[in-house]
């Protein structure tokens, strides 16, 4: 079956490059029993691609089952994947079949993989590698012939670094990868959906379909979308029945899309809500106006050590810096830094603030990023009398990076 064939038979709506060669990979693969993993921010129809493979496959007569495995507590995973024996913990008055034993000669998808306890992981590659498993409060090896297809929104493999999930099961479950475009990357497919939505929701509700507005258009295309095709969805259906004029302009539409300018360019958060994926030069701009505690004792000890003469006040205060609603701080070139004020941006004055915020004249008076960086670097090296491993930790950043920011500034020591 084609591309095409599988978009009319599934009900997938789009024509971007990256959709179709998921759903060529998904149809090439299908034929196989090679475990998949399928990658993609949340709501983007990852659901639908175990349905293709399985459908193709030679297992399609068999079962299939999606489980979600960030529903299921904890405490009770094991028994729904493995099943049970009569009397292996409280409540299990019954023997019971687990989702491997009932799937057999089928297809299981595991939605949501990366939510499973380590426990759970261990039993799951045990069954990946030679078919086996054992029930919960069991004694006796089963046997399942069964194919797995995987899902997750959560960067395995910085979960891997953080000890979430197993390394050797990652590998074992990404034999076939599968990544999913988020909707922004799909610009012109929006309106395609939009359209979809607007025409199913009136034929059910018997009513006139909405239609878009040029400008509306416009607006939809280049709205973040962070919870893609479900939220477009939603969005859709909500001016399908509170709006009474069909036509729907920019205006209208902006009222239906909360915090509508959208950066994706790096937030100032806590520390402890450091983004997964944070790339190491937005972790040293997020140190650079994160470290309030740390940059006072740096400054501190810098000025005993330049015999008590003071330094030039181009740091922020420390207690000065912090986040209020959707303050974003943005680089608008790699030459000409800035705090750049959108229009959901709201600067408040220190003495307004519970925390203070820098006010963006107060920061434009300030020199370069580039030139803090440098700074930083090199009074946290003369903190640490010259020792790299202790000022790159102090900097929150890898030894490896500091090496290579020494040798871009030119700094000598």
């Amino acid at each position: 079956m084609d591309v095409q064939a599988i978009k009319r038979t599934f009900g997938i709506i789009g024509t971007d490059p990256e959709l179709d060669r998921a759903i060529g990979i998904a149809a090439q693969v299908a034929a196989t029993d090679l475990t998949v993993l399928i990658t993609g921010e949340s709501g983007t129809g990852k659901d639908v691609f175990p349905k293709i493979i399985h459908q193709n496959s030679a297992r399609k007569h068999g079962q299939y089952f999606a489980v979600n495995c960030g529903a299921i507590p904890e405490g009770t995973i094991d028994s729904e994947l493995f099943g049970h024996e009569k009397g292996s913990f409280t409540g299990a008055v019954n023997e019971r079949k687990g989702y491997f034993e009932i799937a057999d000669k089928g297809t299981l998808f595991l939605d949501e993989v990366g939510e499973l306890p380590l426990s759970t992981q261990a039993r799951l590659l045990r069954v990946l590698e030679n078919g086996e498993f054992i029930r919960v409060g069991g004694n006796k090896v089963m046997k399942t012939d069964v194919r797995i297809v995987a899902a997750t929104n959560v960067d395995l493999p910085l979960a891997i670094e953080r000890g979430r999930f197993r390394e050797d099961l990652y590998y074992r479950l990404n034999t076939i990868p599968i990544h999913i475009p988020a909707l922004r990357e799909r610009k012109a497919d929006i309106p395609l959906l939009f359209r979809k939505f607007a025409a199913d929701f009136a034929e059910r509700n018997h009513i006139p379909a909405i239609t878009l507005m040029s400008e509306a258009v416009n607006l939809l295309e280049n709205y973040r979308w962070d919870g893609n095709v479900r939220q477009l969805k939603n969005v859709t259906e909500q001016i399908s029945i509170m709006e009474t004029d069909r036509n729907i302009t920019a205006e209208t539409l902006a009222k239906y899309l909360p915090n509508r300018v959208v950066s994706n360019l790096p937030v100032l958060l806590p520390r402890e809500d450091t983004p997964e994926g944070m790339s190491e030069r937005d972790l040293l701009y997020r140190v650079l106006f994160d470290m309030k505690k740390d940059i006072a004792e740096l400054r501190a000890q810098v000025n005993n050590m330049s015999g008590g003469r003071p330094m030039e006040q181009n740091y922020v205060q420390p207690n000065s810096v912090t986040q209020i609603g959707d303050t974003v701080v943005t680089r608008v070139s790699h030459d000409e830094p800035e705090v750049h004020e959108q229009e959901y941006v709201e600067f408040v004055p220190a003495e307004e603030a519970h925390f203070g915020v820098v006010s963006a004249g107060a920061m434009t008076n300030n020199l370069s990023l580039e030139h803090h960086e440098k700074e930083m670097i090199i009074k946290a090296l003369e903190t640490h009398r010259g020792k790299r491993k202790d000022a790159a930790k102090a900097l929150g950043i890898s030894e490896r990076t500091l090496y290579r920011k020494i040798n871009e500034y030119g700094i000598d020591l």
